[in-house]
């Protein structure tokens, strides 16, 4: 035990040395650096202009709140408004007749395209669907 203790206080002392030398090249690198430092202001960032781009496709849908337009819909969303906005008489569309009257083919993969872009919009309070399946704008004329 006597042989394990003393090798144990060996790897301690050589361990106690690299860290006092550890210290010491820390604090000579600390006041190397303060010496040829001169005080400066703080660097602050420039402010970096706001660009304001148009929706594109595929953008991502904002939540409705009052006085937001459909402006800031990407055009396949607006377009989409835009039918249901010309039929605002009646209780509402479904997706099927949504394609049709986007000028759209009537095959499965674009019917559930419509639908997807219009449960989306019900998502983020642009559209309603009092009825599963039938869209409607969440108030006729806004």
């Amino acid at each position: 035990m006597r042989a394990e203790a003393d090798r144990v206080l060996t790897e301690l002392a050589e361990a106690e040395a690299v860290l006092e030398r550890r210290v010491v090249a820390l604090a000579e690198l600390a006041e190397a650096l303060t010496a040829g430092a001169v005080p400066q202001e703080p660097v602050r960032p420039a402010p970096v202009p706001v660009e304001v781009k148009a929706p594109v496709d595929g953008s991502v849908v904002p939540e409705w709140r009052e006085g937001v337009t459909a402006v800031v819909l990407a055009p396949e969303y607006r377009r989409l408004l835009g039918v249901l906005e010309a039929d605002s008489g009646r209780e509402g569309l479904r997706a099927k007749d949504l394609a049709a009257r986007l000028g759209l083919e009537l095959v499965p993969a674009k019917v559930e395209g419509v639908r997807g872009k219009a449960k989306r919009l019900v998502a983020r309070g642009w559209l309603v669907e009092d009825r599963p399946g039938l869209f409607a704008l969440r108030c006729p004329g806004e």
